[in-house]
């Protein structure tokens, strides 16, 4: 199983709306993505890991697909029209880690 990981880093001054993008944003990641999408699990930052410190994401999305292959072939053009839609809830650069996902 394949794991892509969207995370957006806490930074002072950042915006974020956690609400926008559970409301408007992921239901256009499930329509461009459609049945290659097997689930996906988000993530609110709370804090870190020190009494009142920040943390270190404002937002992760963990994205899941059967393979690298059916992820690739998912992102096709859609993939510039939701980097494009992001801009209505955040002005976060995200950081993208694609994953295997291993079970011990």
């Amino acid at each position: 199983m394949l794991k892509v990981s969207v995370l957006y880093p806490f930074g002072e001054g950042s915006r974020f709306d956690m609400d926008y993008f559970l409301r408007c944003h992921l239901p256009l990641v499930d329509q461009a993505w459609g049945s290659a999408l097997l689930k996906k699990e988000i993530d609110a930052g709370l804090c870190g890991p020190g009494p009142g410190t920040r943390p270190t994401y404002v937002a992760v999305a963990h994205l899941y697909f059967h393979s690298i292959q059916s992820f690739q072939a998912a992102l096709g053009p859609q993939h510039k029209a939701l980097e494009k839609e992001a801009t209505n809830f955040t002005d976060i650069k995200p950081v993208i880690q694609v994953s295997n996902v291993v079970f011990v």
